[in-house]
């Protein structure tokens, strides 16, 4: 079978604190070890423990959600109790909002091992049984866009999730018979971008389910300096305001505009990033104040300019734009819909009042009906 094996990570209780973990030899990324006045130019943004820091580690590190927060400590605090596994999670929400830091934390503050492995990996039951075999008592499997696991997977993981019991087929015609295997109590966290694809059968397995929203600019403003810090990259309070406005309530975003006005500060502003630093480099990458991209302002260009500012169909946009249908609906429409700048009507898309606003053009007058 060649399966790749999915990450491990452990529990907290064998974890060393937060930056004196295991490493390897020499100062980290090849700079000088925290608090030694090292130079952020020293950080690999493509190495894998880059991605590792800017993660949290535990869930008091965790900013926003708060909700959230305080329902999951309540379910951590009744598992240590009880000293029994937690109920099954689910965890659903747009991209980029933390899913998996949340699947991640919470084995770290149980002290368990957790397992990853990801649903378009697993087709078929084979790929599913090593992972179940091999986990402890109250670990967790963590299984990210779980909406797209096959079929057969998804009906051969309901006895798991229900009795920890795993049936298997032996033999075949007038000779097979069934053999149950049981398993340890485990947890299964479950995250999906489109809890509607889930069957209800899988989605009432979860005991616990949680939705995730977007992020407030307070909130990202944090995370931006925060992240900034652990970087060792000097920011103001207002640079922090102004990249974490344009952010899409994201803070997958966020860090990724933070990576790019980093790099941007060590190459043209001394490595500091000021209000007009994080300006310069945001408007280089043709990002707005309220964070759309050229692409969505091409977007809005169209339909006003090609359609008379609508309502025009999805692909008459596309066609016009020579971008595929499915892009506009998946990657473009959902954050303007987000921000107001355009309506879906049953007679196509079209630009809103706000939308004009936005590239300083005046909306069209109210059209008079004609009889014929």
């Amino acid at each position: 079978m060649g399966m790749v094996r999915q990450p491990v990570i452990h529990g907290s209780d064998s974890e060393e604190p937060r930056g004196s973990g295991p490493q390897p030899p020499g100062p980290p990324f090849g700079g000088q070890p925290p608090g030694d006045g090292g130079n952020a130019s020293a950080f690999g943004p493509d190495d894998d423990h880059f991605d590792d820091e800017l993660r949290p580690q535990a869930l008091s590190e965790v900013i926003g959600q708060r909700e959230v927060v305080k329902r999951l400590q309540i379910m951590l605090n009744a598992s240590r109790k009880r000293k029994e596994p937690l109920g099954h999670l689910l965890l659903d929400g747009p991209p980029g909002l933390g899913k998996t830091t949340f699947a991640t934390v919470i084995p770290k503050e149980l002290g368990v091992e957790c397992t990853m492995t990801s649903g378009p990996l697993l087709m078929a039951p084979r790929d599913l049984l090593p992972y179940l075999t091999n986990i402890a008592y109250g670990g967790v499997l963590f299984i990210d866009e779980i909406h797209r696991m096959a079929p057969v997977v998804e009906e051969f993981i309901y006895p798991v999730m229900e009795d920890f019991r795993v049936d298997i087929a032996l033999g075949e015609g007038l000779n097979a018979r069934t053999m149950s295997m049981k398993l340890k109590p485990f947890t299964v966290i479950g995250a999906t971008t489109r809890s509607g694809m889930l069957t209800a059968p899988l989605r009432d397995r979860f005991v616990n389910r949680e939705h995730l929203d977007f992020y407030t600019t307070e909130d990202l403003a944090v995370i931006v300096g925060r992240n900034a810090k652990i970087l060792r990259t000097e920011i103001t309070p207002e640079a922090t305001i102004d990249i974490a406005r344009r952010s899409r309530g994201t803070p997958r975003v966020a860090n990724n505009l933070l990576r790019w006005s980093r790099d941007f500060a060590d190459s043209e502003a001394q490595g500091k990033i000021t209000t007009e630093v994080a300006d310069a480099a945001l408007r280089m990458r043709e990002i707005d104040f309220l964070g759309l991209d050229k692409q969505d302002r091409r977007y809005l260009q169209t339909v006003i300019n090609v359609f008379g500012g609508g309502p025009a169909g999805l692909q008459a946009i596309a066609h016009s734009m020579n971008v595929s249908a499915d892009t506009l609906e998946d990657e473009i429409e959902p954050f303007l819909l987000r921000c107001q700048l355009i309506q879906r009507t049953p007679r196509g898309r079209v630009i809103t009042a706000a939308g004009y606003e936005h590239l300083r053009l005046a909306p069209p007058g109210p059209q008079q009906g004609t009889l014929f």
